[in-house]
């Protein structure tokens, strides 16, 4: 995957994340049992998840998959910042369903990013963002601080979204 913008390809899913990056780690309860489960696993590797919360996404396949496309964008309006991608792994087990994916040229930061739906023994469903990134164009550098900052925010605001979605696909079930 020489397009990446970084070497540490994969890093975010077998760790330890590297040094010299921004570390983003954020986890929390989405649901409870296979059910739940499964209906979180598909809305983040489906790319619902992102979309539901507000970011537009292209992406070369309908599922996340090694080596595909993801073109992430946020803002508002004429203030749109976009962000390419590429998927450097997934994970569709029985108790892990999850993705993440690498930087390209012209995104505003450089690293990984992964999604990732966990069952518990207990039965619980857990949603964790895993990061490492740096700035990568002059005005992510200019927002120094701000940007970890949105990328925590936007991590709760995923989880959040996850956990409406998990919600509403149990309602339809009942």
């Amino acid at each position: 995957m020489s397009t990446l913008t970084y070497s540490e390809a994969g890093a975010t899913r077998l760790g330890p994340l590297p040094d010299g990056y921004h570390h983003l780690h954020h986890r929390n309860r989405v649901g409870h049992g296979r059910v739940d489960f499964e209906a979180a696993g598909a809305a983040v590797t489906e790319f619902r998840m992102h979309r539901a919360s507000g970011a537009g996404v292209e992406a070369s396949a309908p599922r996340a998959e090694p080596g595909g496309a993801v073109r992430v964008s946020l803002g508002v309006g004429p203030v749109r910042f976009s962000a390419p991608c590429r998927v450097v792994w997934t994970e569709y087990g029985p108790q892990r369903i999850g993705f993440a994916y690498g930087t390209l040229a012209r995104h505003p930061e450089c690293g990984e990013e992964s999604f990732v739906v966990d069952l518990a023994d207990d039965g619980t469903v857990s949603f964790t963002v895993m990061a490492f990134s740096r700035p990568a164009r002059w005005y992510s550098r200019l927002a120094g601080p701000l940007v970890p900052v949105a990328q925590r925010w936007y991590a709760r605001r995923l989880g959040r979204t996850l956990r409406r979605i998990v919600t509403r696909a149990r309602r339809q079930q009942n």
